[in-house]
């Protein structure tokens, strides 16, 4: 169904007795965002206010995670990014992402609606199969021996959470959603470890025991933010969480997921 389709929506919920839901829904790349602004202020801002009301006019909801992002602070006024940076997105998709996480503020705290929030760093793991990112498109042209491609000049930081670490924050944050000093809030999820592009794409290299590929840099990028990365000390205290994988113990893992997939296909072709 259509996020945008708020009759599927509230049917969905009632139909289903849904007691949890977590919103991830979105349009989440960057260019296409660049690209294409209205679809996706349609699917991000449109359908996150759909998805809220409806959950609000249903009795059986529990609570909501809502997925943010850390671009929802927009340009840096310091870094790392706490919880309590504004949210000043200036791009498509970064301007969504703080419209997302206002919204969702403000259903918790005008309407009670048990609501927690979530600000990502970039996430990576298996089954991520969008070859436009750095990850996981550098881990398929590693493992086929092609040059990986760095859009950006290589020196842009990012922080980088492995999703099995992601998903252990969802569902902690869904348990605690309703407790006082969790509704409402939102809580910053990364390692606090920033790595440049070209430190991702050599330490994808050298995991992957294929050393001779080099990297192709294009220094294409526009309208993204150069640094990004957060502090994640408010979701420590409150709801006991911490990465259980560095980013070389995640790529580990992760490269073992893609070499599977693409002996699969290989072999089904």
């Amino acid at each position: 169904g259509n996020l945008a389709d708020y009759a599927l929506l509230e049917r969905t919920l009632a139909e289903y007795e849904i007691n949890m839901v977590f919103h991830l829904a979105a349009q989440t790349i960057v260019g296409i965002a660049n690209r294409s602004p209205l679809s996706t202020f349609e699917t991000n801002i449109r359908g996150t206010w759909l998805l809220l009301e409806a959950t609000r006019r249903n009795p059986t909801v529990e609570g909501v995670v809502v997925a943010s992002s850390e671009k929802a602070y927009g340009q840096p006024h310091y870094l790392p990014f706490t919880e309590e940076h504004p949210l000043h997105g200036n791009h498509p998709y970064d301007v969504s992402k703080s419209a997302v996480d206002l919204i969702a503020q403000t259903y918790a705290h005008t309407y009670q609606l048990p609501v927690a929030i979530t600000r990502f760093s970039n996430l990576y793991g298996g089954g991520d199969l969008n070859w436009n990112r750095l990850l996981p498109g550098t881990i398929r042209s590693v493992l086929r021996g092609q040059p990986p491609v760095i859009r950006s000049d290589g020196s842009f930081k990012r922080d980088y959470v492995y999703v099995e670490d992601a998903v252990r924050a969802y569902l902690t944050l869904a348990e605690l959603v309703g407790q006082p000093g969790i509704c409402g809030e939102a809580f910053n999820f990364g390692l606090g470890q920033p790595a440049s592009a070209l430190e991702v794409v050599e330490t994808v290299i050298r995991v992957s025991d294929i050393p001779h590929v080099q990297p192709l840099i294009l220094d294409e990028v526009r309208n993204e933010i150069r640094d990004e990365y957060l502090h994640a000390e408010k979701a420590c205290r409150l709801l006991g969480w911490l990465p259980q994988y560095d980013l070389e113990s995640g790529l580990i893992r992760t490269m073992g997921w893609y070499r599977d997939f693409l002996d699969s296909q290989q072999q089904r072709t």
